[in-house]
């Protein structure tokens, strides 16, 4: 078995590189939106902001300063740069478990936002600035997946990236779809697409069908598309049946936690999501995400002693 800490740190870069990209995603539809109607660029701006917690009045009228404190607040503990030092530091602690490939892409990503010239790149081209955050983001994880071995180390990277992706995409079409949702005019729908990353992809299942409920059920539903509750949901299970040869605990804990999940989607039905309320369905993926999350640290982090011991 893995050391436990170890285990929890590549979990943990797993988790602050997806947040990182998708927070960065959400700055940029945000200020691109901007370019829209004044009614669209607020709804998209309340989305984006909402979706990560934080949509005060001011903050929404000023989408622009909104954009640069997803990015550069270091005060803000999910913001691209708080999330990408905590991803560093956590690869900096395991240094001998991940590849000079690996460690070089994120250690540049993260100088390039902590350094001092990052605000005046931001304010010369933010949206450059957020593309090109993205783009490194995608080499990191290229990186990873090309020159990792693909055993334990690599799968608890990768458990981390879909239970983060799962519940952010969850995050997501709640505040879009969930308790209290309004209507969304089509650029507003367009926008969420964008902040999925799911434009092309759904564009390609559906032509031209922007509407509400076909893109709820492509982005928690699709089998095929990566980020997708359904897909990252798929990925989990597998990562930890992979993983649970290793420890037994995962055979009560998150492994059957994720198959439960993992069932749950495969075999949801539409027509009952949206007799029942889409937040009431929701709401249950989210917290039993969240349930898998506590029962990985129960598993493989704070395991019993005597688990740890051999006999």
């Amino acid at each position: 078995m893995m050391l436990a800490r170890v285990a929890d740190s590549l979990y943990w870069i797993g988790r602050y590189v997806e947040r990182a990209e998708h927070v960065a995603r959400l700055a940029d539809v945000m200020l691109t939106a901007t370019l829209d109607r004044a009614e669209t660029a607020a709804q998209v701006a309340r989305i984006a902001l909402s979706a990560v917690g934080d949509a005060t009045p001011e903050k929404i009228a000023t989408p622009f300063e909104s954009a640069r404190a997803l990015a550069l607040d270091r005060l803000d503990g999910s913001s691209v740069v708080s999330s990408l030092a905590l991803a560093r530091e956590n690869a900096r602690q395991v240094r001998d478990q991940i590849t000079s490939e690996t460690w070089e892409r994120l250690n540049l990503v993260h100088l390039r936002l902590s350094g001092a010239t990052a605000a005046k790149s931001f304010n010369d081209g933010s949206s450059a600035f957020l593309h090109d955050i993205i783009a490194d983001l995608h080499l990191f994880k290229g990186a990873a997946d090309a020159t990792m071995s693909h055993g334990e180390g690599w799968r608890f990277l990768l458990l981390g990236a879909h239970l983060e992706r799962a519940q952010l995409i969850g995050r997501l079409l709640e505040v879009c779809f969930g308790r209290g949702g309004e209507r969304l005019d089509h650029p507003t729908l367009t926008a969420v697409l964008r902040m999925g990353c799911a434009l092309e992809p759904y564009l390609r299942v559906y032509t031209a069908d922007v509407r509400a409920r076909p893109i709820l059920e492509f982005l928690l539903l699709n089998p095929e598309f990566p980020r997708s509750i359904r897909f990252s949901t798929d990925e989990i299970e597998a990562h930890l049946s992979v993983l649970a040869r290793h420890t037994e605990a995962v055979h009560v804990g998150p492994g059957r936690l994720a198959g439960r999940l993992k069932a749950r989607l495969q075999y949801a039905d539409m027509a009952e999501i949206e007799r029942d309320g889409s937040h009431v369905f929701l709401e249950g993926v989210l917290a039993e995400c969240g349930a898998i999350h506590s029962g990985v640290y129960d598993a493989f982090v704070a395991y019993p002693l005597e688990m740890r011991l051999p006999a």
